[in-house]
């Protein structure tokens, strides 16, 4: 019988990396041998991106010229824009992503070119674009014009200036940079893994990244931070906090949405450094209720035995919802946010697969039966 040990994947090493290193024991994350408490207070998200595709960080000229290439790039033409025009003001978000990203690879003259060279060509347009198209779809679905970058602002200015089209405050600018590089890149979680396995089979960049976004889609892995805040929206405020805990979580069993992850057994740093900013973000804006209600019930979950014992801590998604929602980001925009930082992540394990590539194909343990007798049509 096949082994059957590691039921999805848990505990099951597929592939060395230099990426990131996940320490779920000891609560630490590792960007290319950097700890990300110093990214999140020193680098920019075009930093973090250059150290994940070169295994090393800029120099200063190198990081002038790479910020600079970003934000020439992150134009859209015109007629991807209006696709997005077409589609139904509905349509979710990360589903407009995923095929705006598959779009943008049908227009790529170099899409079917993997050489190195290539791919980070194609990597650097696509962390550079994805912003765009997210404030785009914000704004259309809204009812109002898209914004165009501007040439003198980095990728988070840039982003909340085409979504609010208004000189950014430069501290929603701090923490939408913060967000980025802090969910930047994250070991073999399901959508990287997924970049990889679409990357094995010699696909091209782009087809990597859009089945990466559809992994992300999901309410089990990016699409937690969207469940958390509409989570905080149904609790109501900071009053009601006790209740829901005690009648719902106590009481049914409710789970509470971005408290527990599958690998950290101690508090995620990144949600650690978000509640900072959250904090600052709610002082700045005399906006405290959803800040205050996310830590209320954190305080409880903490102090609660059944918490305690099995290690569940606040993870990346509890505090990033309220970051998002405070700078003006809708719940259901939030995953969308989260692809924006993941982009550097993929495409630089996507680059990392191609250099040493091989076809990812596990074996499944088949519980079936086997020899059943055929029976003809007319006799079942």
């Amino acid at each position: 019988m096949a082994d059957t040990t590691g039921k999805g994947l848990a505990g099951v090493v597929v592939a060395d990396t230099r990426k990131s290193k996940v320490d779920g024991e000891k609560g630490k994350l590792y960007y290319v041998g950097y700890r990300i408490e110093d990214l999140a207070e020193h680098a920019s998200f075009e930093e973090a991106s250059f150290l994940l595709w070169n295994n090393r960080l800029p120099t200063q000229a190198e990081l002038s010229e790479f910020t600079h290439m970003i934000a020439r790039d992150m134009t859209v033409k015109p007629d991807i824009i209006d696709v997005m025009r077409d589609l139904p003001k509905n349509t979710h978000p990360m589903g407009v992503l995923r095929s705006m990203i598959s779009l943008l690879g049908n227009r790529d003259e170099e899409t079917e070119d993997s050489a190195p060279e290539a791919n980070l060509r194609k990597a650097r347009r696509l962390l550079a674009k994805t912003p765009t198209l997210v404030a785009a779809w914000a704004r259309i679905r809204d009812g109002e014009e898209p914004i165009a970058p501007r040439a003198d602002l980095g990728l988070a200015a840039n982003f909340m200036y085409m979504l609010k089209n208004e000189e950014p405050n430069p501290t929603e600018v701090d923490a939408a940079n913060v967000y980025l590089v802090l969910l930047a890149d994250h070991g073999f979680n399901a959508s990287t893994f997924t970049s990889r396995v679409v990357t094995s089979t010699d696909g091209d960049i782009y087809s990597a990244v859009t089945a990466a976004i559809g992994a992300l889609k999901g309410p089990k892995h990016g699409g937690a931070n969207e469940a958390a805040m509409k989570m905080f929206m149904e609790i109501g405020g900071p009053e009601n906090v006790k209740d829901f805990f005690e009648k719902q979580v106590k009481g049914e069993g409710r789970k509470i949405m971005g408290i527990g992850h599958r690998v950290y057994k101690a508090p995620d740093p990144r949600a650690v450094i978000l509640k900072k900013h959250a904090k600052a973000l709610a002082d700045t804006t005399g906006n405290s209720k959803w800040f205050e209600t996310a830590e209320k019930l954190d305080e409880l979950a903490r102090a609660d035995e059944y918490f305690i014992e099995r290690k569940l801590f606040a993870n990346v998604d509890y505090y990033s919802a309220i970051v998002l929602y405070t700078l003006g980001i809708q719940p259901d925009m939030m995953t969308p946010l989260f692809a924006m930082s993941r982009m550097a992540g993929w495409t630089a394990n996507i680059i990392e697969q191609w250099a040493d590539n091989r076809l990812i194909r596990p074996r499944a343990n088949y519980v079936g039966t086997i020899d059943e007798p055929w029976v003809m049509i007319g006799d079942r």
